[in-house]
């Protein structure tokens, strides 16, 4: 009797839990494949803690800062709420353009602003690609708004970020995180469906029987008791009685297939690279000490946050500038507590210089001259 005709329930067992899974999701395979689509990515990265983590550590990180606008009295501060800030840096994240609608009251004045989903906005050129209206659809329903306004009508105010391949529309990180993050999602699948089964590689029963192979009544009932008194996690570790010269055969996976550890853990980094999160911080291994950690948050601030920051800011004061000429919305640095060492080192040195008065000295902080003199 052939090996193939004695191994009983080898191909269903496989099917379930195929020991080629894993190098095929490697090498690209449906089971590790990112979405198509803007929305299937966005929600493959909502449900992976890695990336989600990444991008509300910018996200919310950018939206605790104090902003100040050449007054603490300034009506635009009281337009920029944290939510805004927050919604604004996950669009320009994740989809790479971030579109601001503002309401104005019976007088003409800014009196809200509302981030609008990037992914509902379709942009109208003309005949020569020069952009004329954005069109926010949702449903049925479409709204247009004019690609340039003025203080009496204004347009949206749209941000990007840089892409060399469009002229209008900008690139964000998800792109780049999108296979990452689907291999991570696959690797989890691929966990839960290993302690599905027990934990343990899926195996054979083989019938050591000179009898020939079971009929096709008996298979059937054998594999109904396997799935109901032996497969799954709860059921891990119980001792399975055979009869009629049946023998259990487990199935080991190679090596190559049973070490993707490094595999998730490479990808966990590319996504942390993508969204511009260290690795540290999202809790991947690597050193931890407190120094190293602190200086991970440093460079958080400095190479992430502070720069997205800039680019609505500066985009912000520009729009709003528009009721407010002169308008300069920035982040207040000596309120960021992840800063303070750099502040302090700066203080020190600027209070140690005996050739700078007083006023010389502020006006190097930022803080401006005292009044009187």
């Amino acid at each position: 009797m052939s090996w193939a005709r004695r191994v009983l329930g080898l191909a269903e067992r496989k099917s379930a839990f195929p020991p080629r899974h894993w190098a095929q999701m490697l090498q690209g395979g449906s089971a590790g494949e990112a979405p198509a689509s803007y929305e299937g990515r966005v929600r493959a990265v909502m449900r992976n803690a890695t990336a989600l983590r990444a991008v509300r550590l910018v996200a919310e990180g950018l939206a605790s800062v104090t902003l100040h606008a050449g007054g603490d009295d300034h009506p635009a501060l009281g337009l920029v709420a944290p939510g805004l800030l927050e919604a604004l840096a996950t669009h320009l994240l994740l989809h790479g353009n971030a579109f601001v609608e503002t309401a104005l009251d019976h007088r003409g004045q800014p009196v809200a602003l509302w981030a609008l989903r990037p992914e509902r906005m379709v942009l109208e050129t003309d005949a020569n690609g020069w952009p004329l209206a954005w069109a926010y659809r949702v449903g049925s329903q479409v709204q247009r708004h004019p690609a340039e306004g003025d203080a009496s009508a204004p347009g949206l105010l749209h941000l990007k970020a840089m892409n060399p391949l469009d002229d209008h529309l900008g690139q964000g990180a998800l792109d780049a995180a999108s296979e990452p993050v689907a291999l991570l999602n696959a690797a989890a699948r691929w966990n839960r469906a290993l302690l599905a089964n027990a934990a343990r590689p899926s195996g054979a029963l083989v019938l050591d029987s000179e009898e020939g192979p079971l009929s096709a009544e008996q298979f059937a009932r054998l594999r109904e008791e396997i799935d109901a008194g032996f497969a799954g996690a709860a059921n891990a570790g119980r001792p399975m009685l055979l009869e009629g010269g049946l023998r259990w055969q487990p199935l080991a996976l190679t090596p190559a297939e049973m070490d993707f550890a490094k595999a998730r853990e490479a990808a966990a980094r590319e996504v942390a690279l993508a969204f511009g999160v260290p690795p540290m911080l999202l809790g991947l291994p690597g050193d931890s000490t407190h120094a190293n950690y602190a200086e991970a948050n440093v460079a958080l601030w400095r190479l992430t946050i502070l720069p997205l920051a800039a680019r609505i800011l500066d985009g912000l004061s520009a729009h709003l500038a528009l009721w407010w000429p002169g308008v300069k919305l920035a982040v207040d640095m000596d309120l960021v507590p992840a800063l303070w060492a750099d502040r302090e080192r700066l203080w020190r040195h600027v209070g140690d210089a005996s050739f700078l008065s007083d006023d010389e000295k502020r006006e190097m902080l930022g803080w401006g001259a005292r009044s009187g003199g």
